[in-house]
């Protein structure tokens, strides 16, 4: 005989014997031959059969059968009580609503308990805050976040072994010559001092700060306070992992993924923290993205001047626009590769007429650095036309060349270069001929806010 739950809720039914007969419907079992109700345990079907009265169970109804008896059985509700042992709640309290207190309680309880009122308030649809995508980037802009955000974080062993060593600390010597000339006396000037023994002074946003690849460079220009923002979300995981682990770091330091080109400051930072000017704006070998359109510019140009104190300084590196314009220039006219460069870098425009001051783009490619993205053309005079109607002001310009000539002697930045194994102690240098041409296409900058 199949199973029928109904029937076996009747037989198992916790009322007493009688000698009405059952239904038709339900015939005799060998638990049950003369269809008599036997005394036996109630069920948990046969609790949710049978309610208090006038509320009797309708099973009749449910079961469209208005001749079954079944609802005149009398209800167990009084007869039996839930009662289970070694229950870990009390009594009443399942399905209770929390009172005001218990709400205000977990909300400042530190314990397991926050994680899973976390998880609670969330919606099931909702992923959790480190599983939600990345946001998404169209265009060459999302070509230029796709290639810094799955280029690998490598240690310092292996950053030695890069075949363009002898550039990149080229490079960063320069950088760290601007922001001793600039960066160090509007620091010292600054109001913003740090906390305890070792405390710093000054504060400083790295606008495109990408791995924190400069975190060494302020932390030994002694800065009490650092923002860094870049577009690269994953990057910018990696330099606030690399300021967490840095035995240095002794400032602050806050991170930001942020458009710094179409997004307001405000929007990644609070009132609070920009509440204070910054000192030093920072922005190395990035700010020709910018460059895509006047709109772009003008938003870079106003997230530096509005949160930079009169009297402090924009620092930046940038691609020599002169050059990059008579080497397009120097192309045969009948050729149709419109590229020139060599074996370390290689420059790609894709039109000699049509020159716009902005969104001049050509393709970049930097063995061991860049895998050819989209880049625009700055204009000197038409970046510092634009910057003047923010407030600043060019106070330093200078090919890299230039600056390798104009401090190789100076008795700070010469053993400098040492240090940073830029040339040996010999003066011999690390880099070979195509690296020293491919540092020649940029310059450094330095402007003033007025």
């Amino acid at each position: 005989m199949p199973f029928d739950p109904v029937r076996d809720a009747v037989l198992n039914s916790p009322i007493a014997s009688f000698s009405s007969p059952l239904p038709s419907s339900l015939p005799p079992t060998p638990q049950s031959p003369s269809r008599q109700l036997p005394n036996r345990r109630p069920t948990g079907l046969a609790a949710l059969l049978n309610d208090d009265p006038p509320r009797t169970s309708k099973i009749a109804h449910l079961l469209h059968n208005p001749d079954d008896r079944l609802a005149e059985a009398p209800s167990i509700r009084k007869m039996t009580k839930y009662s289970p042992i070694n229950r870990i709640s009390a009594p009443e309290s399942v399905l209770r609503p929390m009172s005001q207190a218990e709400i205000n309680l977990y909300k400042t309880y530190q314990g397991k308990g926050t994680l899973r009122l976390a998880k609670r308030k969330r919606s099931p649809e909702a992923p959790a805050p480190e599983e939600r995508p990345q946001k998404r980037h169209a265009g060459d802009v999302g070509v230029v976040v796709d290639h810094y955000n799955t280029r690998p974080e490598v240690g310092v062993a292996q950053r030695e072994t890069s075949p363009i060593i002898g550039l990149k600390s080229f490079n960063n010597w320069v950088k760290s010559v601007l922001i001793s000339r600039f960066g160090h006396p509007a620091l010292q000037a600054s109001k913003v001092v740090g906390r305890g023994p070792r405390a710093g002074r000054g504060k400083v946003l790295d606008m495109g700060c990408g791995k924190g690849g400069d975190l060494t460079k302020w932390a030994k220009a002694r800065v009490a306070e650092l923002f860094g923002a870049d577009i690269a979300a994953v990057s910018v995981d990696q330099a606030r992992s690399r300021y967490q682990s840095s035995r240095n770091s002794h400032f602050e330091a806050t991170f930001a993924a942020l458009d710094c080109y179409s997004e307001p400051l405000s929007k990644a930072f609070s009132p609070a923290k920009l509440a204070t000017p910054f000192d030093v704006v920072s922005l190395q070998f990035c700010m020709h993205y910018a460059f895509e359109s006047i709109q772009k510019a003008r938003c870079m140009l106003d997230n530096v001047s509005k949160w930079l104190r009169v009297g402090g300084v924009f620092v930046g590196t940038i691609p020599n626009a002169e050059q990059l314009l008579h080497n397009l220039d120097e192309i045969p006219p009948d050729s149709d590769d419109l590229s020139f460069g060599n074996s370390v870098y290689k420059i790609r425009f894709e039109d000699r007429v049509n020159k716009p001051v902005f969104g001049h783009k050509y393709w970049f490619y930097l063995q061991d650095a860049v895998e050819n993205v989209p880049e625009y053309v700055v204009r000197w005079d038409n970046f510092v036309q634009l910057a003047a109607e923010y407030g600043l002001h060019p106070v330093y310009k200078e090919e890299f060349h230039d600056i390798f000539s104009e401090h190789q002697d100076h008795p700070e930045f010469g053993p400098l270069m040492v240090r940073m194994k830029v040339v040996d102690a010999n003066g011999e240098s690390s880099m070979d001929e195509a690296q020293w041409e491919a540092a020649n296409i940029y310059i450094a900058f330095a402007f003033e806010k007025r």
